[in-house]
């Protein structure tokens, strides 16, 4: 029965989630909020290390959660009905593409998913920022602030608009300057 329910909660999520892996994120603290296997706490540290994993985020989010609720099944279980509504999808569509690829009705209903998609991804973006850079409690403002992760973010943000280089670099960077903060 758990691994049903599993699959019914990816395949609503994978249904969904618009836009990428990211846009899975608030559908994941929402999957937080009931069950029992899963914490708000614990998403930030799967985001990263579903970024720093090959393969899609979403699915690797997914696998990671599932593999929480049941263990190796329930990765496998996750990821499948995570990724079921977008490949029913994909055939629909695939199928009927051709045939209305002119159609305006079909142009706009494209127009209109781009502001669903931005949405999801800020919706995600926003509580990843704020467990990595805010304190839960302190006495004044100005405590509540991790200061190191601030200076790396900035540090890591003004980098990546100045200087293009592939992701891994950056993502090795912080993975060495969070060790040496740890120390």
């Amino acid at each position: 029965m758990t691994l049903l329910v599993l699959y019914a909660e990816f395949f609503k999520i994978g249904l969904f989630a618009i836009g990428g892996g990211l846009a899975t994120l608030p559908f994941l603290y929402r999957l937080a909020e009931t069950a029992p296997w899963l914490t708000a706490d614990m998403i930030p540290d799967m985001l990263a290390v579903a970024q720093s994993s090959p393969g899609a985020i979403g699915v690797n989010l997914g696998m990671y959660a599932g593999f929480r609720c049941a263990g190796t099944l329930g990765s496998i279980v996750a990821a499948l009905g995570l990724i079921t509504p977008s490949i029913i999808i994909i055939v629909i569509v695939a199928g009927m593409l051709k045939a209305f690829k002119e159609n305006r009705y079909v142009q706009a209903a494209f127009q209109g998913l781009r502001p669903a998609a931005a949405g999801l991804l800020c919706a995600a973006c926003i509580p990843a920022l704020s467990t990595a850079l805010w304190k839960g409690e302190a006495e004044s403002w100005y405590q509540h602030i991790r200061v190191p992760e601030l200076a790396l973010f900035t540090v890591l943000f003004l980098l990546i608009r100045k200087i293009k280089i592939h992701p891994v670099f950056y993502i090795a960077f912080s993975g060495i300057v969070g060790i040496l903060l740890k120390f």
